[in-house]
């Protein structure tokens, strides 16, 4: 509601400025006309200090409130490590090209003000600008290594983005000798000649020794109670600021799987670690997968890490990524983590009670992520799946349903951000990489899947060439709870585009971001023990012309390998759960069950059952009546009965026949529903 009213007077402002009567005044003067209250007076200059951050308007030379030039543009520097950078602003389709001697003083993710350049007289070239001024600081503190030159002291930052080394004057050294690793605080950005200077304000240790990197702090993991192949880590700590420090640490897969050997080129013709009902085929062996690898507590273990610095919003405002040794506190589990904070479990609590700070902060900040990914339309397709319980033959006993829990979303959000916050360094630094992408759907699937969604109440707004992922969203939102969920879900997902690896980085409409990598299982997923070999190399002495050629070659093919493996493994995962379910429902021949009908076609109707099972109504077997397909109205009707069956209705089935040779279920259907 807060932010509502916030809109709303950000708006009176704008429409105030933009009128043409509107002449330039003093934001004093601006406070009387609009009838601020004196005690609203800080909110009042937090909006227009707001609405100047994002360009909309600006103060002049004599500190009046006005538009801004034409030329003028305000938007979030993105710094390479060549020199050059580029700004993106939300108004604008292409970002601005900043050449080197235009960039100012400003750092990686500063907003800034831009001046907008002569247009490059070379066809395909984007728009050039100059930075004349930086509005907001992304960065107050940076990581890199102490040095002494003579009298002489100084930090050259880990970043390379970082374009200059940071002059320590003399009493803000905190003892550090040549070589420590340092955390700086920033007081002087520089400018022109002058060197940006700073305050060590922490000792690391030194560069050489084991553990710099991660800091000393508690570190976890957390996966299923099962799980075996732990390949992600986290550390976390609350900032003095209210922001936080995350370290997503993952397994070091590629130090020992090394490129073209023989244990490469077998992951490469697996493409990912398969999980059926009873078994795992894993892209791995399991002395690397579940040993050597896997991040086990206690046991010191390579990895690769992303440290993101974020603020009190949860937004990214600075980052590294770095190769560790980590050595994990405790493995946790999903159970767990949620019995703490959800379950508020008394044993559990007691058992992990010096963690629980840390937990309880995790869970703070993965909330703020996942409030901003929906904010930017971020879909989530949160299906019930199943987990299929086994007994010692291998014949199921039970269908559970996956539980998705503040534990799951924990560790959801913090990969997520990790994988974007790679993908993002990666396409900026131009250097041949694997992203994973996901189109736009086609208009005419999204039209269809509108008029669906319509007969039930439920609308989506689709424009006049796409679809915005916000509108997928809302649809998902809105459908939650209801009858229909389950089936407008999956017709929704059926409705988008398969995502897939790509070395162009086209963006990802499910998560609504434009990049986006596979970077956190490099145990399971081939992809991300590729991106991990080219990282640790740009990292240890970068990509050469050669290596750049080499990768250039390499990676469209491995792209398209990585899909197809994919692809196979979901088809086969798919295929082995059928055969299961149906096995399953042997046992439950004869017994009723209460179902959503879930698809409706000419020679049957579907029927989903709360646990997953999914099984088909024949029409040739509805003897009492002739039944018809009425495709516009997706249902079928009966001729003499006017019965009638459409997808998401509530019905009552019997099993009648199970067969676990070709993974089908028949029903028949206890009750019938008249149309009124």
């Amino acid at each position: 509601m807060q932010e509502e009213i916030r809109k709303e007077r950000q708006k009176m402002i704008l429409s105030f400025v933009e009128d043409s009567e509107y002449h330039p005044i003093k934001i004093k003067e601006m406070a009387v006309l609009l009838g601020v209250p004196k005690k609203e007076r800080g909110e009042f200059h937090d909006i227009l200090d707001e609405l100047i951050a994002r360009g909309k308007i600006a103060l002049d030379r004599r500190g009046l409130i006005c538009l801004p030039e034409e030329n003028i543009v305000v938007g979030e520097f993105m710094a390479t490590q060549r020199g050059f950078g580029f700004v993106r602003a939300e108004e604008l389709a292409e970002d601005i090209f900043i050449p080197e001697h235009a960039c100012g003083n400003a750092f990686h993710g500063d907003i800034v003000k831009v001046r907008k350049t002569a247009q490059s007289v070379k066809a395909g070239r984007r728009q050039e600008g100059e930075i004349i001024q930086v509005i907001r600081r992304a960065v107050e503190t940076v990581v890199g290594t102490f040095s002494k030159n003579g009298n002489v002291t100084f930090v050259l930052p880990d970043n390379g983005k970082f374009k200059s080394d940071i002059y320590i004057p003399k009493g803000a050294t905190l003892g550090a000798v040549d070589g420590h690793k340092v955390v700086v605080r920033l007081t002087d950005y520089g400018g022109g000649e002058k060197s940006p200077e700073g305050h060590v304000i922490q000792i690391l240790g030194h560069r050489n020794a084991p553990g710099v990197d991660i800091r000393h702090v508690d570190t976890v993991t957390i996966d299923g109670e099962d799980a075996k192949d732990l390949d992600d880590a986290i550390t976390i700590e609350k900032r003095e600021d209210g922001g936080y420090e995350l370290g997503v640490h993952i397994a070091d897969v590629s130090h020992y799987v090394t490129e073209n050997s023989a244990l490469d080129r077998e992951a490469v013709g697996r493409g990912t670690s398969v999980y059926l009902a009873d078994r795992v085929i894993p892209m791995l062996p399991h002395k690397l997968s579940n040993g050597i690898c896997s991040l086990n507590k206690g046991e010191d273990r390579l990895a690769l890490s992303c440290f993101m610095t974020m603020n009190e919003k949860g937004q990214i405002v600075s980052h590294r990524i770095a190769e560790t040794l980590v050595n994990v506190t405790e493995r946790m589990s999903y159970k767990d983590v949620n019995d703490i904070l959800s379950n508020h479990k008394p044993e559990t609590c007691e058992r992990y009670q010096t963690l629980i700070p840390m937990f309880e902060t995790m869970e703070e900040l993965a909330l703020l992520l996942r409030g901003n990914r929906k904010a930017k339309g971020s879909i989530d397709f949160d299906f019930p799946e199943c987990k299929i319980l086994l007994d010692e033959n291998g014949h199921p006993t039970d269908i559970c349903p996956y539980e998705r829990n503040i534990a799951t979303k924990i560790i959801e959000e913090f990969m997520l951000a990790a994988n974007q916050t790679v993908a993002e360094e990666y396409f900026w630094l131009d250097i041949p990489f694997l992203y994973r992408t996901h189109d736009y759907p086609e208009l005419e699937k999204i039209q269809d899947l509108a008029r669906m969604t319509a007969g039930f109440g439920h609308h989506i707004k689709v424009g006049k060439e796409e679809v915005h992922p916000h509108e997928i969203q809302k649809l998902i939102e809105e459908i939650e709870g209801t009858q229909e969920e389950a089936f407008l879900s999956r017709l929704t997902l059926r409705a988008m585009k398969r995502a897939q690896y790509s070395t162009v980085n086209s963006g990802h409409f499910g998560l609504a971001t434009q990049y986006y990598c596979h970077f956190t299982s490099p145990i399971r997923r081939y992809p991300d023990l590729q991106i991990h070999r080219i990282i640790k190399e740009n990292l240890r002495h970068g990509i050469t012309d050669k290596r750049y050629a080499h990768y250039a070659d390499l990676l469209p093919a491995r792209a398209k390998s990585c899909s197809d493996c994919e692809r196979r493994a979901d088809e086969a995962e798919r295929e082995v759960e059928k055969i299961k379910k149906a096995e399953y429902m042997e046992d439950y021949i004869g017994c009723s069950f209460s179902g959503i009908v879930s698809g409706v076609t000419s020679w049957g109707v579907y029927v989903e059952l709360p646990n997953t099972v999914e099984g088909m109504v024949r029409l040739a077997d509805m003897t009492d009546d002739r039944y018809d397909f009425e495709e516009e109205k997706y249902c079928v009707r009966g001729h003499d009965s006017g019965r009638i069956y459409r997808m998401g209705q509530s019905v009552q089935v019997q099993v009648v026949r199970a067969d676990k040779l070709t993974g089908t279920i028949d029903f028949v259907m206890m009750n019938e529903v008249t149309e009124q």
